[in-house]
């Protein structure tokens, strides 16, 4: 059962999952962060010695694997253990890896964080997100809700990535010796915090994520209820979520390829000083969580204050349409810079800083349409009984992404970047359009239980 909530207000609830997941996303970019630089560090200077080859498969085994994980995560809530008793075991296994990073001396080690964090990840993730859509009685305020929690997400990967940068070379190093393990001790720590934050908010949650979603969480709900096979409209809009998460794939491919890009557009083509000062590269990330934050309460606003229109709100295909969009521009900001800087000129003729400025503030934007509002979209539709799947199946497409954006890179940068970033953001347009123009249809497949409960009653 839904926390009654005064009107307009977020229960209390809605604030303990968002402060849970600001911690743990804190820990996971810390340990993110530090996986590439520690592996591949010498031993001389704390760290594994290992190639920076072994290193990126690590750090992007622990991305994809903890997209892929929600999904089994997910089946259990449904099924067999509340969603709310997930939650604080899936931080402890998370600490639990970190520790095993903190004290690893080879490939093993890490590749055994991987997992406990992983299979962590999948019990946390998924379900704090359904959990977070159960709490509200106004389906109307999850966009709004969902879009806010979106900047508690960010605010821990902005701390953990802006901190994590100094600590390791700074307050935990020991002269050669860089602070590595004391990181990850610190990540571990930052788990159990959340795990303890979590088991004492969740009083107020009242009755949410208790018990396993497929039972309900009604008492009147009777058994034969529960394990009634799905319906025609519950079909559909099973399909519409799994339809969408093609959409999510093609989304985050090109998401996480605006790093590589960024990266490496930036390196050579774009003038990182201002002012005598050199703009460390890396920044590009705090850039993104940092908008990130400030852009979560600002479209919750909109979404909310679209949605008492007499017309209503833009519908979610339409929004994850504009998210593409937003996207497909980004990438034309490094079209415009490389015809500023003159096409297919050398190195030394350089593009403004403020070319990859709008780039990383439009992907942002594009992020911000699409990645919450995914969350709410599924929390609204799926059937009770696989909520905590399907909430996995979303995630489980930005898996797919991980795993296959760095071929496409590959691609990619054995053309121009004039040619190459001329196609991408037509690809993405294209997506765009079929989204925006196809909205009628695509809602169609979110209708028609109505009618059939309208049959029902008049054949009993």
């Amino acid at each position: 059962m839904s926390v009654t909530t005064a009107k307009n207000k977020r229960p209390l609830g809605f604030y303990v999952c968002s402060m849970a997941f600001t911690l743990e996303r804190m820990a996971y970019y810390s340990a993110k962060f530090l996986i590439f630089m520690f592996v591949a560090a010498t031993i001389a200077t704390g760290g594994l010695g290992l190639t920076k080859a072994e290193a990126a498969i690590i750090q992007s085994n622990l991305v994809a694997f903890t997209y892929l994980a929600p999904v089994f995560g997910g089946y259990i809530a449904d099924r067999y253990v509340g969603a709310r008793y997930c939650i604080p075991v899936g931080l402890l296994l998370m600490s639990g890896g970190y520790y095993v990073g903190s004290m690893a001396t080879g490939a093993a080690g890490m590749n055994l964080m991987v997992a406990l964090v992983a299979i962590g990840t999948g019990l946390f993730k998924g379900n704090a997100s359904a959990i977070t859509g159960r709490l509200f009685n106004n389906k109307e305020q999850l966009d709004s809700a969902f879009s806010t929690q979106y900047s508690f997400v960010n605010a821990g990967a902005f701390i953990g990535t802006t901190l994590v940068g100094i600590l390791y070379t700074g307050a935990f190093a020991k002269g050669e010796i860089l602070g590595f393990r004391a990181c990850f001790q610190m990540s571990a720590l930052i788990c159990i915090i959340a795990a303890i934050w979590f088991i004492f908010g969740s009083k107020f949650m009242g009755e949410t994520g208790k018990k396993p979603f497929k039972a309900g969480e009604v008492k009147e709900v009777k058994t034969e209820v529960a394990n009634k096979p799905l319906s025609k409209g519950e079909k559909k809009r099973v399909f519409a979520i799994v339809l969408v998460s093609m959409f999510s794939i093609v989304f985050w491919v090109f998401w996480y390829l605006t790093y590589l890009a960024a990266y490496d557009f930036g390196e050579y083509f774009i003038n990182m000083n201002v002012n005598g000062f050199d703009v460390p590269l890396s920044w590009f990330d705090s850039l993104n969580s940092f908008a990130c934050m400030a852009l979560g309460p600002i479209l919750g606003m909109l979404w909310y204050r679209l949605s008492k229109r007499p017309q209503g709100d833009l519908s979610l295909f339409k929004k994850l349409a504009l998210g593409l969009a937003f996207l497909g521009s980004a990438f034309l900001m490094l079209v415009f810079a490389e015809i500023s800087r003159g096409i297919g000129a050398p190195e030394t003729a350089k593009a403004s800083l403020m070319y990859l400025f709008a780039f990383g503030l439009l992907l942002t934007i594009g992020e911000m349409c699409f990645s919450p509002l995914g969350n709410s979209f599924v929390t609204k539709y799926a059937p009770a009984k696989l909520l905590g799947v399907l909430m996995g199946v979303w995630t489980f497409a930005t898996f797919v992404a991980g795993k296959t954006y760095g071929y496409l890179y590959a691609i990619t940068s054995s053309y121009s970047p004039i040619q190459a970033y001329t196609v991408v953001p037509a690809v993405l347009f294209v997506c765009a359009v079929i989204l925006f123009f196809g909205d009628k249809k695509l809602t169609s497949l979110l209708e028609g239980d109505e009618e059939e409960n309208l049959q029902e009653a008049l054949e009993a």
